[in-house]
C-alpha cells in the first residue's frame, strides 16, 4: 500500500514537473462548471399610494460559468437572465495560485463593505441592506444605476499569517483599481476609484475589518460626483450561527459636495434546526446624516432550509421613513431560492 501510494505522489509530482506554458497545451484544465440560481418573489405592502406593492415578480434568474486553468488560474462568466435587458454581472480571470497573494482582472464585486460581496443566498433576509444599496453601487445614493456592487478594473488580495496550523489566517486584505462606472460601462474619465480593505480574523470565523473608497463618477448630464467613502464593521459565521454589522459614512469631497450621510446595520442568524434559521435585522439609512432624515427598517426573517439548493424564505419589515409624509408601513415578502 505504502509502495502504491509513493508512486502515486511520485506521479503527481512527475506531472506538475512536466507541466508548461505554450499555445499547444490543452491539459491542466477543469471541465467548465455551468449552474445558476432563481430567486421568485411576492412582495405586499400597506405604504401609501404603492398599491399594495408589486404582487409576484422575478427577482432574478442567474446563469454562470466558471472553471480553472492549470489550477493557478480561475474564472467566471455570469448572466442575469431577468427582465427586460438580460446583461453580463461578471467576467473575470484571477491568478490564485498563493493564499498571500492574488490578481483578479475583469468585472466583479467591489472590495467595499462585508456584504456587497455576498452572494443573495448568504444575506439571510429578502435584500441587502441600506448600506449597500445606498453606499456600494445597488442604487447608488449620488444617482448611479444598480450596478450589482460591481465595477471593471483589477484587484489584488490575500490572506496572511496562518493561525492554528493554517486553519484560518490572520489578516486579509484587498485593493482594486475600478472605472468608477458601474458595469458594461467604459470609463467617462482619466480618474480611477480605488478601493480597499484590511480584515482581522483573531479567531475562526470572525472578521474586524475596514473599508475605504476614493473616487468618482460621472453622471448622464456629465457632472463629475465625488464618491470617498469609509466603512468598518464585522461579522462572525461559525456552525450556522451568523452576526454581522456594519457602519458606513461619507468622507471628505463627497461630504463637502452633497453633505453627509451614514448607514448603519445589525444582523442576527439565529439557527432553529437543520432545516430552519431565523434571522433579525436593524437597517439604517439617513440620507442627510440625520435622524430627521433616517429611514429605518425592522424585519424578521424565516429561511427555511430544506436542501442546499432549495430555500423558502418569509420575511416581515416595518419601516419608518421620516422623509416621507406617513412614515410608518409594513411589508410582507415571501421569496423561493432555487440553484442548479
Amino acid at each position: 500500500m505504502a509502495t502504491l501510494l509513493s508512486a502515486v505522489a511520485f506521479s503527481a509530482s512527475a506531472q506538475e514537473s512536466q507541466k508548461q506554458y505554450g499555445y499547444q497545451v490543452s491539459d491542466f484544465m477543469s471541465t467548465p462548471k455551468v449552474g445558476g440560481y432563481i430567486i421568485g418573489s411576492y412582495k405586499y405592502t400597506d405604504q401609501e399610494g404603492a398599491h399594495g406593492g408589486p404582487g409576484f415578480n422575478c427577482r432574478l434568474i442567474r446563469l454562470y460559468v466558471d472553471g480553472s486553468i492549470f489550477n493557478d488560474f480561475k474564472y467566471r462568466i455570469q448572466f442575469q437572465a431577468n427582465g427586460t435587458s438580460p446583461h453580463v454581472k461578471d467576467f473575470f480571470i484571477e491568478w490564485a495560485k498563493y493564499k498571500e497573494f492574488s490578481v483578479k482582472f475583469g468585472q466583479f464585486k467591489r472590495a467595499f463593505t462585508f456584504e456587497n460581496p455576498m452572494n443573495p443566498w448568504d444575506v439571510g433576509v429578502g435584500d441587502f441592506s441600506f448600506l449597500v444599496q445606498k453606499m456600494a453601487g445597488m442604487g447608488d445614493r449620488l444617482g448611479e444605476a444598480n450596478m450589482g456592487g460591481r465595477d471593471q478594473g483589477i484587484q489584488v488580495q490575500g490572506d496572511l499569517f496562518p493561525m492554528a496550523n493554517d486553519q484560518y489566517r490572520l489578516l486579509h486584505y484587498q485593493l482594486g483599481l475600478y472605472n468608477g462606472q458601474g458595469i458594461n460601462l467604459a470609463d467617462a474619465n482619466r480618474a480611477k476609484d480605488i478601493i480597499g480593505t484590511i480584515q482581522i480574523q483573531p479567531i475562526k470565523g470572525l472578521y474586524i475589518g475596514a473599508f475605504g473608497w476614493k473616487g468618482d463618477w460621472v453622471n448622464a448630464s456629465g457632472a463629475t460626483l465625488k464618491r470617498e467613502r469609509f466603512s468598518a464593521g464585522f461579522k462572525y459565521d461559525v456552525n450556522n450561527w451568523t452576526l454581522r454589522a456594519e457602519y458606513a459614512t461619507t468622507i471628505g469631497g463627497e461630504k463637502e459636495q452633497t453633505g453627509a450621510a451614514d448607514a448603519l446595520y445589525f444582523t442576527a442568524g439565529i439557527p432553529v434546526t437543520d432545516w430552519l434559521k431565523v434571522y433579525a435585522k436593524w437597517d439604517e439609512f439617513r440620507a442627510h446624516g440625520t435622524s430627521e432624515s433616517s429611514h429605518d427598517m425592522y424585519s424578521a426573517c424565516m429561511n427555511f432550509r430544506l436542501h442546499k439548493n432549495l430555500n423558502f424564505q418569509m420575511e416581515f419589515r416595518h419601516h419608518d421613513n421620516k422623509l416621507l409624509a406617513m412614515p410608518q408601513y409594513n411589508d410582507l415578502w415571501l421569496m423561493t431560492y432555487i440553484r442548479f
